[in-house]
């Protein structure tokens, strides 16, 4: 049996069967995260978490995306107990303290990407991988982002993208919206959302063979 390949089976309740042991399993929907994952040249299979992000009460960043990333990659793994399961959680927190998850709409959006402006902010992207058996290993990368100072036309522009739905923070670097980042200090890979190089160690310590 090929370590890392996915064996995808579609049952009449809409579920997935995962039959081989070494099968890695990402458990998010975004597709900046899918295609990170895809260059590193990986066979995995996508298995969105029933994890309600906005329910949880944890009000600290790091914590936050931490034990998020951990309720997701367990909530996937307790239905693929023989996988590999990614959890991922990425969170942003603005110049004044204050944290910027996914807008609901575009004024909140343009709120969002306001307070960015012309300032420096941390995003925090937190993995857990759980292995066969349970086993979690989990770690958190954290990244300096400053903004350049935007004009309303061109805040304006970027909400018209719509490219800021589904992004904490309202924002992306693997797009249009690097024009608006000045200067990255940390890892390009967390902002997007999987800090690869973490997860490479993550998978090592895991056991899983590549």
């Amino acid at each position: 049996m090929i370590s890392g390949v996915v064996h995808l089976y579609c049952l009449t309740n809409h579920q997935s069967l995962i039959t081989n042991h070494s099968s890695l399993i990402l458990a998010s929907a975004s597709p900046q995260r899918k295609s990170l994952l895809q260059g590193l040249g990986l066979s995995f299979a996508v298995e969105v978490s029933q994890i309600h992000e906005d329910a949880h009460p944890e009000s600290d960043p790091v914590r936050r995306a931490r034990i998020l990333a951990q309720e997701k990659a367990l909530e996937v793994s307790q239905r693929f107990p023989d996988a590999f399961v990614i959890g991922c959680d990425t969170l942003v927190v603005a110049a004044d303290g204050s944290l910027l998850e996914k807008a609901r709409d575009a004024k909140e959006a343009h709120a969002m990407v306001r307070k960015l402006s012309g300032a420096v902010s941390v995003v925090h992207s937190a993995l857990c991988v759980i292995a066969p058996g349970g086993k979690w290993h989990e770690g958190i990368s954290s990244s300096k982002v400053r903004f350049k100072k935007l004009t309303d036309a061109e805040i304006d522009w970027w909400i018209s993208t719509d490219l800021w739905r589904d992004r904490s923070g309202s924002f992306q670097i693997d797009g249009p919206g690097q024009m608006m980042i000045e200067h990255l200090e940390g890892d390009w890979t967390g902002v997007v959302g999987l800090p690869v190089f973490l997860l490479g160690k993550l998978l090592e310590e895991a056991g899983y063979v590549w």
